[in-house]
C-alpha cells in the first residue's frame, strides 16, 4: 500500500533586524545562525518574516509585518509589486536606492583596493513610465479562461496576473487590459507566447510571437487593433530573422543618443538598445566630457553595438573603430554611419571574450577607448589594452563585480580611476549601470 507523501509545514514566522541590503536589494538578516534573504526589507528594520524557500546555507523569507520601519521606506507604487518579478525596490525612496546601490559598490571596490579619485553625482530622469524595451510574456491559462499578459512572477515560472505596469512607457504599461482582450479574441490565443515592445519619441512597436500560423480572421483583427489604437505591429513566427511588419508597412524607430545632436540611430525591436533614453543621452554626454575628444583624437570603441557611443564621438574624433561580436549589428552600425554621413568611422565583427591578436585592429594606437560591455565584462580585452597607450579609458557597467574585476586588472596596468558614478537606468530595481573613468 502507497503512503501518501506528507506536506511539509512552512516554518512558524519570526522576528529578525535587517542587518544590510544584498547586491540583489534583498535584506539581510540572521536567524539561529543561517543568513536569510527578506524580500522588501530594508537596513535597520525589525520585521516578522515566514521562510518560503530554505537550505542548509541560507533561507529566503518575505515580510509578514513590519514592526520598526526605515525611514526611507515608500509605499510601492504598484500594486503588484509583491507578486511581479519586474521590480525589487518599489518601497525604497529614488534618494535611497541610489545611496544603497552606490554604497554596495563603493564597499567593493575598498575591498578590492581600488582608490577612486572622484565620485561623481548619480545620473538621474524619471522614475516611472521610462521603461521603452521589454519582453513581455503572454499565456492563455485554460483553468482561469483567461489571458495573461506581462512580466512573471517573482522566483517562479508563472506570468503575474497584472493589469498595468508602472515602469513600461504609459502607452503600453497603461493598457495591459487592451493587449489582453486583444490575444483572448484571437483564434491563436494559446498560441501567442510573447509581445517584445520597442519604442521611440514617436511610435511604439509590438512584435508578436506566435507558435503556429495565423489565421486570415487573425490577421484582421492584429490589423484593425493596429490602426485604432496606433501601435506598430510586427510578428515573429520562427527565430529572431522571421520578424516581419503587419501594420503599417513601413516602420523604421529611431533614437537619439544626444539630445543636442541630429544623430538618430536606426533600430529594430530585436536589436540591443538601451531602455531608458533620457539616462542614456545623459550617460552618451558624460562620456564624451571625460573622453575631452580632440579633433585629431583616435578612439576605440569596444562593445559598439548599433553605435550609440561611436557615431557622436565621430563628430568630434579624427577616426573612431567599433568594434562588435555579433556581425548583424555591425553592419547595422556601417548602414547608421553611412545614413547620417559620418565617414569617419570603421567597424570589427570580433569576439571580444576570445581576442584575435593578430587582427589588424588590435596592433593600432588609440589616444582613446571607450567600452561598454554586458554584465559579464571586459577581461580578456582589458587585459589587452596597454598596449594601445590609450590616456583615457571610459568603461561604461552594467554589473558592479565584473567592473570591479576589470577596473583592478587596468590599475594594474598603469591606469587610476579618477571618476566614478552611478547611472539610474534602471529605477525601482536593484539592477546597477555606472560608469568609470581611468587615466594613465
Amino acid at each position: 500500500m502507497s503512503r501518501k507523501k506528507r506536506r511539509r509545514q512552512p516554518p512558524e514566522p519570526f522576528e529578525v533586524v535587517i542587518e544590510n541590503l544584498s547586491h540583489e536589494g534583498r535584506g539581510i538578516a540572521h536567524h539561529n545562525g543561517k543568513i536569510v534573504f527578506v524580500f522588501a526589507a530594508l537596513p535597520g528594520e525589525r520585521v516578522i518574516v515566514q521562510v518560503n524557500k530554505t537550505n542548509k546555507k541560507y533561507s529566503e523569507a518575505t515580510v509578514i509585518e513590519i514592526l520598526e520601519a526605515s525611514p526611507h521606506r515608500i509605499e510601492p507604487h504598484c500594486a503588484h509589486f509583491s507578486v511581479c518579478g519586474g521590480c525589487s525596490m518599489q518601497h525604497v525612496s529614488s534618494a535611497y536606492q541610489l545611496e544603497l546601490k552606490q554604497q554596495s559598490v563603493l564597499e567593493m571596490m575598498d575591498h578590492a583596493g581600488i582608490n577612486i579619485g572622484e565620485v561623481i553625482p548619480a545620473l538621474t530622469a524619471e522614475s516611472w513610465g521610462y521603461r521603452r524595451k521589454a519582453r513581455l510574456g503572454a499565456k492563455y491559462v485554460i483553468k482561469k479562461e483567461r489571458l495573461l499578459v506581462g512580466f512573471r512572477e517573482r522566483n517562479k515560472p508563472y506570468l503575474a496576473d497584472m493589469q498595468s505596469c508602472p515602469i513600461l512607457i504609459d502607452r503600453v504599461g497603461q493598457h495591459l487590459q487592451d493587449l489582453m482582450d486583444l490575444i483572448s479574441g484571437l483564434d491563436a490565443r494559446q498560441s501567442i507566447a510573447q509581445i517584445e515592445v520597442a519604442a521611440d519619441d514617436e511610435n511604439c512597436m509590438l512584435v508578436f510571437r506566435h507558435l503556429e500560423a495565423l489565421s486570415e480572421s487573425d490577421l484582421d483583427k492584429l490589423t484593425q487593433f493596429a490602426k485604432q489604437t496606433g501601435f506598430w505591429l510586427q510578428l515573429q513566427p520562427g527565430g529572431a530573422d522571421t520578424v516581419h511588419a503587419l501594420y503599417p508597412e513601413q516602420q523604421i524607430l529611431r533614437f537619439k543618443p544626444l539630445a543636442d545632436s541630429e544623430i538618430a540611430i536606426r533600430f529594430k525591436a530585436t536589436d540591443f538598445t538601451q531602455v531608458n533614453a533620457g539616462i542614456n543621452q545623459q550617460m552618451v554626454k558624460q562620456a564624451l566630457d571625460f573622453l575631452d575628444i580632440q579633433s585629431d583624437d583616435k578612439i576605440l570603441d569596444l562593445f559598439c553595438g548599433l553605435g550609440n557611443f561611436t557615431l557622436p564621438m565621430a563628430e568630434k574624433a579624427a577616426q573612431v573603430t567599433g568594434i562588435e561580436g555579433d556581425e548583424i549589428m555591425v553592419n547595422r552600425a556601417k548602414e547608421n554611419a553611412l545614413e547620417q554621413g559620418i565617414t569617419n568611422t570603421e567597424y570589427f565583427a570580433s569576439d571580444l571574450t576570445d581576442i584575435d591578436k593578430t587582427s589588424s585592429w588590435m596592433k593600432q594606437h588609440y589616444d582613446k577607448i571607450l567600452l561598454d560591455p554586458p554584465r559579464s565584462g571586459a577581461l580578456e580585452i582589458v587585459e589587452q589594452v596597454k598596449p594601445m597607450k590609450a590616456s583615457t579609458i571610459v568603461y561604461v557597467s552594467c554589473q558592479p563585480s565584473s567592473l570591479v574585476r576589470d577596473s583592478k586588472v587596468l590599475c594594474d596596468a598603469g591606469y587610476k580611476m579618477t571618476h566614478f558614478g552611478l547611472m539610474d537606468m534602471f529605477p525601482q530595481t536593484a539592477h546597477v549601470e555606472s560608469m568609470a573613468v581611468f587615466r594613465k
